[in-house]
């Protein structure tokens, strides 16, 4: 079997393609000229994810190394502008530019599982911003609300044909971009833990996992998974009072 993942020469797409490459062959498929790390089952088509032309070339390339049965939506744009600030063509074009990667990646898969005759399991990825927006991040919310919505949609029309569609909704995950946020922010560390009831933000190793879960043949289609460590589910608030954690009773 063999998977595209899309933007997975970097980051939390690296991780995804490093573990399904475990499964079968992974075709990355990113803007990147090359990959600076090797892996004799990830092969890389250079292009933009969200040209339908690109697309088909990484399903094509992928079906020459095996039945493709995955596709994984994770390449992302993380510029931003306000209404207040920016034009609306200007706010619509940063929206359209995340939203038509997973449409394009998800038009192409569906239509190749299709043309073979086989059902098959895509992921999108989004956010916990697609339900609980940060300040200032308008059209990377607006988007990730979209996508969240085009997944429910491709699970209902195209589920008698054997194709799931399922997302992962991701709170802070710890990659490069995270950690040239952190150098800049001293501080954040404390205000990442009280955001994540966990205590920490997740690795780029768990998104992968759960990825990989959900393209596993199963009976799940249409779900949004939270990998945020409960961060969506946290209602911070000023009344909030110390929990204190009774360690459990031996045998119970």
């Amino acid at each position: 079997m063999t998977y595209v993942v899309t933007g997975g020469a970097q980051g939390i797409g690296r991780a995804i393609a490093e573990r399904l490459a475990a499964d079968g062959h992974v075709i990355v498929l990113d803007v990147a000229d090359r990959l600076d790390w090797n892996h004799d089952r990830v092969t890389l088509v250079s292009g933009d994810a969200a040209d339908p032309a690109v697309a088909r070339r990484a399903a094509d390339t992928a079906e020459r190394a095996g039945p493709l049965t995955g596709w994984v939506n994770n390449a992302a744009i993380f510029r931003d502008a306000g209404l207040a600030g920016s034009t609306a063509p200007q706010v619509l074009e940063l929206i359209t530019a995340n939203l038509a990667l997973a449409v394009t990646g998800c038009h192409t898969a569906i239509n190749h599982f299709l043309s073979y005759g086989r059902g098959g399991a895509i992921v999108n990825v989004s956010s916990h911003q697609a339900q609980r927006p940060v300040r200032g991040a308008l059209p990377y919310a607006t988007a990730k609300a979209a996508v969240e919505g085009l997944t429910r949609a491709v699970a209902v029309d195209h589920g008698p044909a054997g194709i799931r569609a399922n997302a992962v909704a991701l709170g802070s995950i710890v990659t490069g971009r995270y950690e040239e946020f952190r150098a800049a922010n001293p501080g954040v560390d404390a205000d990442m833990a009280a955001l994540h009831p966990l205590g920490r933000p997740g690795t780029a190793e768990e998104v992968a996992a759960a990825v990989a879960f959900l393209l596993a043949p199963g009976f799940v289609n249409g779900a949004v998974l939270p990998v945020d460590g409960g961060r969506a589910v946290n209602g911070p608030d000023p009344e909030a009072r110390p929990v204190t954690v009774t360690p459990p009773v031996r045998g119970a």
